[in-house]
């Protein structure tokens, strides 16, 4: 709900409240994913195991993979997850104009967030039965022995505070406005966890005497900025903005808390000026050219974390202490004890990393308003991220690691643009629009890192690289006869070529030692699931009464490698993925000297993943995924005015939409979903979702 009220002439104040109770349940399945665990079945059951013995859905039935069996996949088997959130939002906010000062004006805001999350998870230990037609018995032959009973609670509390004073004037041709800001934000976050391994699927509450695990946690962070900001134009033809923040947080020791962040931007309307009143032929009505300049800073020091940098950071790093229950526990007198031990090193020298970000950009209009779009060039530079001095060694037996530092940096630079063209044809009014965005991130200054050897150097070098890339092997084609894989000079897998067959996997040799090995590893993929180029595409028109929108977003620019179940036939002695039908294969299966028909795979082996043709990430598994989806279809009715009038209602409208209708990939001859995350592509795809309404106003 929104109240704003005018208390007098110069005060005004508003509260908004908002809040939600959401409950998910689902089966108790490990890992609480009960979309993605059925669609595993599929590909991890074989065609003859069925889910229930003889078919009887009370029992079900034993199979080589019971954890895969999606006959469990219920609340009466599985057990139950029940996830209830509890969120409050308040916000309130009052603004009082000073008198004697014209555009003058006092604003403060205070908005508070309360969140409480109970988290509930029984996993029930089941039966599995084998069915003996002879004597008609279901003879227990299996299950699940490991109970599981979990129960979290979590609260989290944000309490954020602004004062504002704000200044608004013109003087002719001339405006000003200006913002100064104070501002405080803090937030706390307190979760408990427990765990308990029940006697009983009956026993639904939790004994001490069951308890496995405990865990009790509570974090608390601030942050206090001031903000600072003029704006200045001439004439709505030149435009400066200057703006600063310091920040101080809590996550840095006292001396290296707070940090100056400053910012500027210009702009220009060109066709404000004189001289280019007739440029064009007057078909240009707007023409804006700005650019920008500014630093940000970011407290979350684990940004940019790798793996090579030995773990997260705790809350409170940079100070001395002792922790306890960590790292093992001391035998004294035979009897195992909980132990507290050094916290190690404190990392004091942490502090803010900086975003410097410059963009430069223009915005333009065509033929009064038909045509509209913008277009912008950004670069973006983080410095200061956390990296370690890998050119000091530090003895083992010292017992520390070296304190993290501010050393490393990175960057982000693309260009982005739009273009949207609004028209009529008789009656209908219709718009089309595109929009476009290109990104790619590199390393730029990474400490002193140590190689061995060049190779080395070659292949883990991150300085002035592009990150996301995938290293792998260059297949150069299938073979086509035994006698080519006889007098192949390259040694493939490593014993001679012997277990090479036709239609396997020819690896080039890059550096021509006659053996294929990771020597032979170049970048064949773009790292990650997210794509560096980002499209859109718009089309709406209304006729009369009727209203119709769509919205296409796509992608492309990134790599899925085909793994798993979708690399090799009867993975982890699992079913048959249907897209190795087309492989080679011999034209009689019982005839080992018939002739090899030729198919896109290699041909099927039984679970052997370790085999040359699978344990080598190559060009032939990739795919540089693209896809256009229908992001959002809708099609609407407004009631006409004459009618309503009729019913004493202002306005009604009736819609239906769909959203993920529809997707244009080039990976959909593998049943997945384009904006794929996993390998195998078991993820569960987005959603279709189908909604009819409708609007009123009274």
């Amino acid at each position: 709900s929104n109240i704003d009220a005018k208390v007098t002439k110069r005060l005004k104040i508003g509260v908004q409240v908002n809040g939600r109770q959401e409950v998910r349940t689902n089966p108790g399945v490990p890992g609480g994913d009960d979309y993605w665990l059925p669609r595993f079945a599929i590909l991890r059951n074989l065609p003859y195991e069925r889910p229930y013995a003889n078919d009887n859905p009370e029992y079900l039935n034993t199979i080589s993979q019971n954890d895969a069996n999606w006959g469990f996949i219920n609340y009466k088997n599985a057990g139950k997850f029940k996830q209830e959130w509890r969120v409050l939002q308040l916000n309130g906010d009052a603004e009082w104009q000073v008198p004697g000062i014209k555009g003058l004006t006092l604003r403060g805001v205070y908005s508070y967030y309360i969140a409480d999350l109970l988290y509930n998870n029984q996993e029930y230990t089941y039966r599995t039965y084998t069915y003996r037609p002879a004597t008609d018995v279901y003879e227990q032959t299996g299950g699940s022995i490991n109970p599981w009973r979990e129960k979290e609670q979590v609260k989290q509390i944000n309490v954020t505070t602004q004062a504002q004073l704000n200044y608004n004037a013109n003087f002719g041709e001339h405006s000003i406005a200006a913002t100064v800001v104070a501002e405080r934000i803090s937030n706390q976050r307190r979760r408990n966890w427990a765990r308990s391994i029940p006697p009983s699927n009956a026993l639904a509450l939790m004994y001490f005497a069951t308890f496995a695990d405990y865990q009790d946690q509570e974090e608390r962070s601030a942050r206090v900025g001031y903000i600072g900001r003029v704006n200045y134009n001439y004439a709505n033809k030149y435009y400066v903005e200057l703006s600063g923040r310091r920040d101080g947080s809590s996550a840095f020791p006292p001396a290296l808390r707070s940090a100056l962040f400053p910012m500027a931007s210009i702009g220009w309307r060109i066709t404000n000026e004189n001289f280019m009143k007739n440029v064009f032929g007057g078909h240009l009505t707007d023409l804006k050219l700005r650019a920008s300049y500014g630093r940000l800073g970011d407290d979350n020091y684990n940004e940019g974390f790798n793996s090579d940098q030995r773990g997260f950071l705790p809350s409170f790093f940079f100070l001395e202490g002792y922790r306890y229950n960590a790292n093992g526990v001391a035998i004294i007198n035979g009897q195992p004890l909980v132990v507290s031990r050094d916290a190690g090193v404190p990392q004091t020298n942490i502090s803010w990393f900086n975003s410097n970000m410059a963009d430069v950009g223009a915005d333009f209009t065509l033929f009064n308003g038909k045509i509209t779009g913008s277009w912008d060039y950004f670069y973006r530079k983080r410095t200061g991220l956390r990296a370690l001095r890998e050119d000091v060694l530090v003895p083992n037996e010292i017992g520390y690691l070296l304190p993290f530092e501010n050393l490393n940096s990175d960057a982000v630079y693309g260009h982005e643009g739009s273009l949207t063209y609004n028209g009529k044809a008789g009656e209908i009014n219709f718009n089309v629009g595109a929009n476009y965005l290109y990104s790619r991130s590199k390393y730029l200054e990474v400490y002193k890192p140590r190689y061995e050897n060049s190779w080395q150097k070659y292949r883990t070098a991150r300085e002035d690289r592009l990150n996301r890339i995938d290293w792998g092997y260059e297949v150069d084609g299938q073979f086509q006869t035994q006698e080519e894989i006889n007098n192949y000079p390259v040694n493939i897998d490593g014993q001679g070529n012997r277990t090479l067959i036709p239609g396997d996997l020819k690896y080039k040799d890059i550096n021509g030692d006659g053996k294929i090995d990771g020597y032979d590893e170049r970048p064949i993929g773009y790292g990650g699931p997210l794509p560096n180029i980002n499209l859109g595409f718009t089309l709406g028109f209304s006729w009369k009464a009727i209203d119709f929108n769509m919205d296409f977003s796509g992608g492309a620019g990134y790599t899925w490698f085909q793994n798993y179940e979708q690399r090799w036939a009867f993975q982890n002695n699992g079913n048959f993925n249907t897209i190795f039908e087309d492989r080679w294969h011999r034209a009689d299966m019982r005839d080992l000297n018939s002739e090899w028909i030729p198919g896109k795979y290699p041909a099927n082996r039984y679970n052997q993943g370790g085999h040359s043709n699978y344990n080598k990430t190559s060009t032939f598994w990739a795919h540089n995924v693209w896809y256009i989806r229908a992001r959002t279809i809708q099609l609407g009715y407004t009631v006409p005015a004459r009618i309503m009038n009729m019913v004493r209602l202002n306005k009604a409208r009736f819609f239906v939409n769909a959203s993920n209708l529809f997707s244009i990939d080039n990976v959909a001859q593998y049943n997945i979903d384009p904006e794929i995350q996993d390998d195998n592509g078991l993820q569960f795809p987005q959603m279709r979702n189908v909604n009819f309404g409708f609007n009123l106003t009274f």
